[in-house]
């Protein structure tokens, strides 16, 4: 099992090195694509180099923060003046990746929404979705759910049959690339989406699901833990290692006065690995590489090498 962590790196942070500059939407309609250029361009910079940090301290799986590009849904991102040099950077991170056997991936934010019934939102998603295969597709990187874009259904709108549908039907909206990355996400809310919901989705796609174990505990849904992790790691393909998200819940082990679903800084329990179950795992701790540290010094983990 490799064990990854997500789009923030606290060490090198201390420096400044962070690849999620960004904007409020004010700055944005001021200085427009000239500073979005130049602030994309810091954050691939910064990128490269919590890529090779994460290398050189045995990381194999990392989430990409989906603000490298801020505003990216309002242009195209050949458009930006710094595009040729942000192009080199991106291929030479995809070089790293594919000569380190290094999993990147993305997690666009839950504005995505495929089974929207406004045709806007749709088309907004679906342009933002393929901007972030595109990427992925820049760095050279394998178009297969090795590296994924992971998202959620998004809402039921009081009818979650009539919503899968829509999903379905937008799903093949999207490019070739797209649909080949593509993972869905159990919710962590009753009303929304748990694994069995997930599965007539799968079925009629071939997107392969993501089991969030924190969500599960959330939503369980109708399967028990077991049936549902096992149920979610089967849609995967064969040659393809499947990915988890895991994390403990701030709720028990830290502030009791938050939301059950809130997620802690680190970890508190061992990850449930036997050799009956092989997968990936992204951290979704507060405290990102620090958590995955704190953890490996606790627990037994059976890392790839």
């Amino acid at each position: 099992m490799n064990l990854g962590y997500a789009c923030l790196n606290m060490t090198l942070a201390k420096d400044k090195i962070t690849s999620n500059r960004g904007m409020i939407k004010r700055t944005f309609i001021a200085k427009g694509l000239p500073y979005c250029s130049e602030l994309a361009l810091q954050n691939a910079r910064d990128l490269f180099k919590i890529v090779q940090w994460n290398t050189r301290n045995n990381i194999k799986v990392f989430r990409m923060t989906s603000n490298m590009f801020p505003w990216m849904s309002e242009y195209e991102l050949t458009d930006l003046q710094d595009w040729p040099k942000i192009e080199n950077i991106l291929k030479a991170i995809g070089k790293h990746a594919n000569e380190n056997d290094v999993r990147l991936s993305f997690h666009p934010g839950p504005f995505n929404i495929l089974c929207s019934p406004k045709k806007e939102v749709v088309e907004k998603t679906i342009k933002e979705l393929d901007q972030h295969s595109f990427i992925l597709d820049t760095m050279g990187l394998e178009v297969s759910r090795k590296h994924k874009v992971n998202i959620h259904i998004g809402g039921a709108y009081g009818d979650k049959e009539t919503a899968m549908k829509r999903w379905i039907q937008n799903f093949y909206k999207l490019s070739d690339s797209t649909q080949k990355r593509l993972t869905i996400e159990n919710d962590d809310k009753v009303s929304m989406y748990a694994v069995e919901d997930l599965l007539y989705v799968s079925k009629k796609t071939n997107v392969p699901i993501v089991f969030d174990f924190h969500h599960y505990d959330c939503h369980p849904g109708i399967l028990t833990k077991e049936q549902a992790l096992k149920s979610a790691l089967e849609t995967w393909p064969k040659d393809i290692v499947p990915i988890t998200h895991y994390s403990s819940s701030r709720k028990i082990y830290e502030d009791s006065t938050v939301k059950n679903v809130a997620h802690a800084d680190y970890l508190y329990e061992p990850i449930p690995f036997t050799d009956k179950y092989v997968f990936d795992v992204v951290l979704e701790t507060k405290m990102k590489e620090l958590s995955r540290i704190k953890y490996l010094k606790e627990f037994t983990l059976h890392e790839t090498t």
